[in-house]
This record gives structure tokens, sequence and C-alpha cells, in this order.
């Protein structure tokens, strides 16, 4: 009997573990196979799921503002910790965080399908989600560029393919005015700080790398693959970025450029290019990313101007 509890990882009682396993047997008596349809997630593989309207789990701030996005809000019945955009999204029931699900409280909810984001995902925890039977749906955006594609097929998904259309024309719209206007702008280079310590910034596979390019910068660590790769101080010295942006809490952030200015050889320093960026849509792959990179696309063209500035959004 214990087995079963370990199976589950659910560090609770016998109890708690049959519950879920019974929970398990009666999610797949409510999934009527006659009515499943199958579609294609952002990663291209095929997901077998009910008809719509569907109750959709997810696991993820970015794939539940994008799910909302595609006009399927409505049919999230579950998300995890610091899912806010939009407001609606704060009513919805929470099952964990990026670290730990509550699997006993996802089943119980009887989700027909769970939304998850391949970059953030617990591979353990979608194994254990996959062997409970639940079909799992992977939303994956690389470039801004893909957001609108990726807001098309949740619609597929979830049944709203109007609305899902209509959100997907709005974003390559505004995404074309800010190619537009930056797109002849001269370049700068830039380091993107994450973390502090140990010092983290942006590959070229994170759309965070992407914004800066629309912006008519430069990342320079974009020759790295790793989403977010830790990094030497050294090699942030060697190849000395015009500007260093660092994205978080302002009271993190700030602690951070105050320590570059120990290196008063890299060209940010000197021309007092240091600027703190605290809107967190910029980190959330959902549609706010786009409020965030017009924004972040100004602070960069002050730097372009010449001047001297560390100031937040």
């Amino acid at each position: 009997m214990t087995s079963i509890a370990r199976f589950f990882n659910l560090g609770g009682s016998l109890q708690a573990g049959l519950a879920l396993l019974c929970s398990c047997a009666l999610l797949g008596a409510l999934v009527p196979v006659a009515d499943a349809a199958t579609v294609t997630d952002d990663t291209g593989r095929q997901v077998a799921v009910p008809a719509p309207p569907l109750r959709i789990a997810s696991l993820a701030p970015s794939t539940t503002a994008m799910l909302f996005a595609a006009g399927a809000g409505a049919e999230v019945i579950a998300t995890t910790a610091y899912s806010v955009e939009p407001p609606a999204a704060r009513r919805i029931t929470r099952i964990g965080d990026a670290h730990a699900l509550d699997l006993e409280r996802l089943v119980g909810l009887h989700p027909d399908v769970v939304v998850a984001w391949p970059d953030g995902e617990n591979p353990a925890e979608t194994a254990r989600i996959a062997r409970l039977g639940i079909p799992i749906y992977r939303e994956q955006v690389r470039r801004l560029a893909d957001l609108s594609a990726s807001i098309r097929r949740l619609g597929e998904l979830a049944g709203t393919r109007e609305a899902a259309a209509r959100a997907a024309r709005a974003v390559d719209a505004r995404l074309g005015a800010l190619e537009d206007r930056y797109a002849r702008a001269r370049p700068l280079s830039v380091l993107l700080q994450i973390w502090g310590r140990p010092l983290y910034t942006i590959g070229s596979t994170q759309p965070m790398s992407d914004a800066l390019r629309i912006c008519g910068a430069r990342n320079v660590f974009g020759d790295l693959s790793d989403p977010a790769p830790a990094i030497a101080t050294e090699a942030v010295i060697a190849r000395n970025p015009d500007l260093i942006i660092a994205v978080g809490a302002r009271r993190e952030v700030d602690a951070w450029l105050e320590a570059w200015k120990r290196f008063p050889e890299l060209r940010a320093v000197r021309a007092g290019h240091l600027i703190a960026f605290d809107d967190q849509r910029l980190t959330r792959l959902g549609p706010g990313m786009l409020d965030a990179t017009e924004a972040l696309c100004a602070r960069i063209a002050q730097a372009r101007r010449g001047q001297s500035l560390k100031f937040s959004n």
C-alpha cells in the first residue's frame, strides 16, 4: 500500500493516495472517446482532447494569460501561483507553483487537458500528470512573432477560434508597428540581467532576446542557446555592452546595477546607461509582453539619444 503513496509522490496519507487513484479513474470515465478531437500544440505534438468547451488547467502564468487572450478564460478551472494577468485570472483556483503542484487537487477538479509551458515545467510532475491519463498541451513561444500563431492554436484547442483570430491579428498589428518604428535605429549592445548572484542573463532562444531585437538592440550574449545562462562578470567586461538592463523587482535590480559601478571600464557604466526595468510582463511571455516591449524600446531609445539614465518604467 505504501508504494501507491510513493508512486503519486503526495507525501501524505494512504487515504490521499487512494483518493487520487479513484479521482483518476473517475476522470477517465468522464471523457467520452466518441467526442475526442485531436489538436496540434506549439511543439508539433498531437494531443487528443474532448470536444469543447473544456475544463483547462494552466501550469504557468504565461499560459494562463495566453488562454485568456485566445478567448478561453472561462474554460480555465485551475492555474498556478503568480497568474495575475488578466485581473480575472486572480480568481482562478491555484494548484501550486512551477516547482510543486498539488496533484490531488488537480485531479479533483477533473481537467480535460493541462496546458504547460515546456521551458518552465517540472518534467517529473508533468510525467506524473501523463501517467494519470490527463492530456498535456504544451504552449511555447520563442519569438514575439510566435505569439499570434500560439494564440490561434489555443483557440483551436478551446473552440474559441474567432476570438483567438481577432486577438492574433491585434498582436500582429502591434508587433508590426513596433518593428517599423525601431527597425532602422542605431544598434546598441545590451546585457539583459535577470538575476544577481549568480549572474544570469538571457540567450538567443529566450523571447526577451527577441524583444531587444525589435527595439533595435543586440543581446550581447545572443550567441548562447541556453534560455537563461549563468555568466561570469569577466565575460560581461570582455563583451563590454553599451547598456545594462536589469529586469526584476525594483529593490533587487537597484542593487544589481549599483554593483556594476565597480567596473568603470564598461561602456554602459561610463555613459550612465544602467536601466532598472521592473515591468514583470516582459518575463511572462504572454500578450502583455508587447506592452512591456514597447516600454523597453522607449528606454533603449533614450539611451540611444545619449541620455544618462537610471530609472524604472
